[in-house]
């Protein structure tokens, strides 16, 4: 970037999040997880272990050169990159993901690739953006040949599926979950907010954001990871539950002894569930966007301080365990 050059304003940012259940017999630990994760040689995966084992892979970045998809049928060029990366929630529950951000303009031609390199996860139009066109229509899916930062996130899952460690046995049944997020700057003096949540087709959810103007792309895409988290752990959970009666069943007329086949169903079915994803419930809360109920795990409500006070120079950490994670500038810049 040359000197007294800045990154345009953004005033949309969006991504798209893939979740499943690692497919492994046995939770990778922590050294496992960075082998697993680490998808560059020249940065290091960040690992936290409280309140859970988490880590996450460094960004990658693809380049794109393609129109945007848009709800009036207009077409608008851009170019930039994609940011992308990868997390593992306790050994056990895998994630991909790829966000950028646009501004509201950009530049009438192409420009050398370097330009858009140094700024990592920005898609800059041709001309002026449609904002909310672009964004109804990201939320709804492109046609061919258009942005879909969907196959960027799958991309990067299907590598990690390939992986070595992995012995393709999980211990339980499950599905995949695709979580497909906008996010738009709230009015002045609003906070964040989520405007829709939508559950579609295909084991596909999509999500409409309001941030306020200074939060960073990499914070609401961290926001978003958490959300598909949860929503895929409370998605299995119904799965598994149904078809299940619940209820006690009649005494037997003698008693004999109990074993695992003797169990009731339903204690059958949520074994798996209560054995290896019921401690990964631990939602983290935004002020606005969730409720105190949904924000809280154990009591103690996690908060992001970067969309408390997005305007505060040192904000207070509410999880210093999380703390390495925050990513520093670049792909992280503000909406």
């Amino acid at each position: 970037m040359r000197p007294g050059e800045t990154t345009p304003r953004a005033v949309l940012a969006c991504g798209e999040v893939r979740t499943c259940l690692l497919p492994a017999r046995q939770a990778l630990d922590s050294r496992s997880a960075a082998q697993l994760l680490g998808l560059r040689a020249d940065e290091r995966v960040l690992l936290s272990e409280r309140p859970n084992l988490y880590g996450r892979s460094p960004d990658t970045l693809t380049g794109v050169d393609c129109p945007l998809p848009s709800s009036n049928g207009s077409r608008v060029r851009a170019v930039g990159t994609v940011a992308a990366r990868a997390s593992l929630t306790e050994g056990r529950v895998l994630q991909s993901s790829a966000y950028f951000r646009v501004p509201a303009a950009g530049p009438d031609h192409r420009r050398p690739w370097g330009h858009y390199l140094v700024r990592p996860g920005v898609v800059e139009p041709f001309g002026k953006l449609p904002r909310e066109a672009v964004a109804q229509g990201l939320l709804g899916g492109g046609r061919h040949g258009e942005l879909d930062v969907g196959l960027i996130a799958d991309g990067l899952l299907t590598r990690l599926l390939r992986h070595p460690l992995l012995d393709q046995r999980p211990p339980l049944r499950s599905r995949p979950t695709r979580l497909r997020w906008v996010a738009l700057p709230a009015d002045p003096g609003d906070g964040p907010s989520i405007e829709r949540f939508t559950l579609a087709e295909d084991e596909l959810r999509t999500v409409r954001l309001r941030v306020p103007e200074g939060t960073r792309s990499a914070e609401v895409a961290g926001l978003c990871d958490d959300l598909a988290l949860h929503d895929w752990l409370l998605t299995t959970v119904v799965r598994i539950l149904d078809g299940i009666r619940l209820g006690s069943a009649p005494p037997p007329a003698r008693p004999r002894p109990q074993g695992p086949d003797d169990l009731p169903a339903v204690v059958r079915a949520l074994r798996p569930a209560v054995d290896h994803l019921l401690h990964l419930w631990m939602p983290e809360s935004w002020p606005g966007c969730l409720s105190p109920a949904v924000g809280r795990a154990g009591g103690t409500a996690r908060v992001h301080p970067a969309v408390a006070d997005p305007g505060a120079a040192h904000p207070r950490p509410a999880h210093p365990a999380r703390d390495p994670l925050l990513p520093p500038g670049g792909g992280a810049g503000p909406l």
